[in-house]
Parts: C-alpha cells; structure tokens; sequence
C-alpha cells in the first residue's frame, strides 16, 4: 500500500508540473506555421500596426480620434462600417496586437446566442477574477438577428465586453438601435489607386509575407490593370497578384515576368461594389432615378449598366422606369408609359442580352423626355378624402338608372357630347369643395396642350357665365 501510495504522490506531482508549465502542443504550433506559410496572400498581407495600415487618413490620420483611442489601448463599443476590402477586420485585428485587453472574436454567420453567451461568462470571469477587460469582436455583425443582438445588448450597456463589430450594412439600418446608440460608427471608404498601389507594391517587395525573396519583374501597364481592375478592394487586388504570380513560372533567369496578359486573366472583371439588399443598391438604383428625372441619359445609362452588370434583376429596373414614366413624366409626354409597357412585354418575350436593347431604349427615351410631376396631384386629392366630413356626391351626377322617378337622381346632368366640343361646364366637384383644384398641368410637352385646351374651356365658361348675367340683369333679375 505504501508503494501504491508513493506512486500516486508521484503522479500527482508530475500532473500538476505538467499544468503549472504545458508543454507546447507540437502539433497545433506546426499546423499554424502551415497555415500561416500556405495562407492567401491577402491574409499574410494583412497589417500589424496602425503604421503598415494604408489608407482610411479621415478616421486614423495623425491625431484622430480612433487612432489615439488604439494607441492609448482606450477604445470603446465601435461599429466598423463600409465596403469590402476597406480594412475593418484589419482593423480589429490591430486592436488585437495592440491592447491588453483579452480579445475575442466571432462571427455572425457562424456563431448563435450560445456562443454569445459563453463568450460572455469567460469576460465576466475574467473582469471579477482578473480585472481584465474583454474585447469581443463580431465580424458581419449586421448578420446577427433580433435576439442575438438582445442578448448581447446589457453585456455591452454595462461593459462586460467592448463591442467592436464590423458590417458593410449601413448599421443605422441593420443593427439594432440600441447597439448603435452604445457604439461610435466609424464608416472606412472604398480604397484609392494610390493606397491600392502601396498595397500591391509592400506585397512585392515584403520578404517575409509577400515576394520579396522572388524575382518578381510586372509589368507598369499589367499592375494598372490589377489596381483599376481591383476598384478599391485591397483583397481583390491582392488575389489577383497572387494568382499572377503563383501561375507564372519563372524564365531562365528566374524572374517571374507578369505582363498585361497575365494580368487581364488574373482578374478579367472589374470588382463592382454592389449589394442587392444593401445600401449601395439602393444608392445606386436612386442615382439611377436621379439620373432620368434630370434628364441626364449619360448618368443614367452608366448606373443603370452599374446595375446590370453586378447582377441585378433587370425587372427590377424595368419596374422602376414603368413608375418613373408616370410619377415623373406624365402627361408631359403620355408615350412615357407605352414605352415602359413596351420594355416590360418585350423583356419578357426576349430575355438577356439581347434585352438589353429595350432597357438602354427605354432608359434613353425616359431621360430625354419632358417631365412633369403632375399626377402627384392624385395625393393631394386623396389628402383631401382622408379629411372630408360630408361632402356629398352632387344629385345631377347621380346614377340615374336606378331611382330616377323616385328621387330625381341625374336631373339637370349635362351630356357633353351633346355640346360643342364635347365640353360644357357643371359642377363636377361636391357643393363644398367648389373652387377647389388639385391638377395644375405644366407648360412643356403634351402637357402645354392641355393647358391651351382647358384655358379656352375656362375663358368660355367665363363669357357664357357673362353673358348669362346679362341676359339676368337686362331682363331685372338682377
């Protein structure tokens, strides 16, 4: 029993000197280096400190706020916003190497309240057992549906975590109120040619993470190509120089020579910035309208080919021109809405790409044309319905059919036809609201024709109401 005894003690002292000094997991530590030698280069490439970090000069130029609350390790809630590739998981991973907090991270896709949950028990242990701050970093934060982010809510409120999320969804639209409230937005812009280039240029010349120990010979017109191709996106360019390099193989000499070939098929479509769901399609589908209503068919051929070519639905912008004919055209110019008609049938019966031809028609036809907003009238007819009391419909436009004999429905009603040009003036309007207008066509288009056609109406009505004054007063009615 002794011995048996001896042996435990010495298990004992042994497992708790393998805990109180771990051996390194070999394993795990040879895998990372894998990883981290065998990553895409956009994620080797990724900055360490704010001084590698390019671009972005309005939140995180000298003496800004956001860099001094990083270099200060004092940042609080904030909420990364804006388009892909601009930097914002950079960006949280730089608060990372540069805290003391303990720092945390999950993704929105990925992760449900669960995790949440647990994330948020490990930070309130280590704020009551080690005076630690936790950081918990929520990638695609906007993805988080209603009772995830309630959940997460009070842990930010009373600072058991500092939230830093990032999403490319406006937040003041996605996330919730209240998480926003607590946070400061940060909005990083859509990357220049300028930080593009010291971007693509650090990856070439970086020995330990990018090519600087190849013999990496591009071409200035095929490193144009990649930058302009890339339209902002620091990931997309790099993959693409990536992919160039990586499927060149070197000369005799070594060199990996990439030429404007190389290049186009590296990357043979312009990364375009657009979201069906998000702001930039609602951005752009509104710069589109903008467009037409100025009567500007060059703005609006480009956003709508913008559209088009990201992949949006072209019945969408169908349905939108259909709208616009009426809502902004009218009766300045009736064909508008034949046109759009014409465009939504013959879309139909066609398809893509040869549709394409009757949306460019179309978009050309409604932007050239004559505007007017006249049938916004309708609403403030519709106004006057939703405030009406009384207003009674008048007996001689009554439906006579019915209970003419009874009531004298449809007395005194005046058949147009029956009059010269097809007009003669009653009252149409119920007694109350006489005098009352609510369409005032405009002067351009075929509009201006109705103007001149209800102008003589109106001055005809004047002189018969005139001379039916006359006739009263010469024969002592009045």
């Amino acid at each position: 029993m002794e011995k048996i005894a001896k042996i435990l003690d010495l298990n004992i002292y042994y497992w708790t000197l393998i805990n109180a000094f771990p051996m390194p997991d070999l394993f795990k530590e040879a895998a990372d280096r894998y990883i981290s030698r065998n990553a895409p280069l956009a994620d080797r490439m990724r900055p360490r400190t704010l001084d590698e970090f390019v671009g972005q000069e309005h939140i995180l130029g000298p003496g800004r706020l956001l860099r001094r609350a990083i270099q200060a390790d004092r940042i609080t809630s904030v909420i990364f916003y804006g388009p892909p590739g601009s930097g914002k998981t950079t960006l949280a991973r730089i608060v990372a190497n540069t805290t003391k907090a303990h720092f945390t991270s999950l993704n929105a896709v990925l992760s449900g309240v669960k995790d949440i949950r647990e994330a948020i028990r490990d930070a309130r242990t280590r704020l009551e057992q080690h005076q630690r701050r936790t950081i918990l970093f929520i990638d695609e934060v906007h993805r988080f549906n209603k009772s995830q982010q309630d959940a997460l809510l009070p842990h930010v409120e009373n600072g058991t975590v500092v939230l830093i999320g990032a999403t490319t969804e406006n937040p003041y639209f996605e996330v919730n109120k209240a998480l926003v409230s607590r946070s400061r937005i940060f909005e990083l812009r859509t990357l220049d040619e300028p930080a593009l280039r010291q971007i693509a240029v650090y990856a070439l010349e970086d020995k330990e993470r990018g090519y600087g120990s190849y013999d990496v010979q591009i071409a200035p017109e095929a490193l144009d190509h990649l930058i302009d191709t890339a339209n902002g996106d620091a990931r997309s360019a790099l993959n693409a120089l990536e992919l160039a390099v990586e499927t060149t193989a070197p000369d005799e000499a070594g060199a990996i020579r990439i030429d404007l070939a190389v290049a186009e098929e590296s990357i043979q479509r312009r990364a375009v910035l657009y979201d069906k769901e998000g702001d930039v399609h609602y951005d752009t589908i509104s710069a589109f309208i903008k467009s037409l209503r100025g009567s500007d068919p060059d703005a609006a051929l480009y956003w709508m080919a913008k559209m088009l070519y990201a992949g949006e639905d072209p019945r969408f912008i169908i349905r939108r021109m259909f709208i616009f004919a009426a809502e902004d055209i009218g009766l300045a110019d009736p064909r508008a809405l034949q046109i759009a008609s014409a465009t939504a049938h013959g879309f139909d019966y066609v398809g893509m790409p040869e549709g394409q031809f009757m949306l460019s028609e179309c978009c050309l036809y409604l932007a050239t044309a004559p505007k007017s907003n006249s049938t916004m009238s309708y609403f403030s007819a519709l106004s006057h319905v939703r405030q009406e009391r009384s207003d009674d419909v008048p007996n001689h436009l009554k439906d006579a059919s019915r209970d003419k004999e009874g009531f004298g429905h449809g007395k005194g009603y005046k058949y147009p036809h029956a009059f010269h040009e097809h007009y003669v003036p009653q009252q149409y309007l119920p007694d109350e609201m006489r005098g009352t207008y609510f369409y005032e066509p405009g002067e351009i288009g075929y509009e201006a024709e109705v103007v001149r056609r209800m102008e003589a109406f109106r001055r005809r009505d004047a002189e018969e109401e005139f001379d039916r004054r006359v006739r009263k007063y010469a024969e002592g009615e009045e």
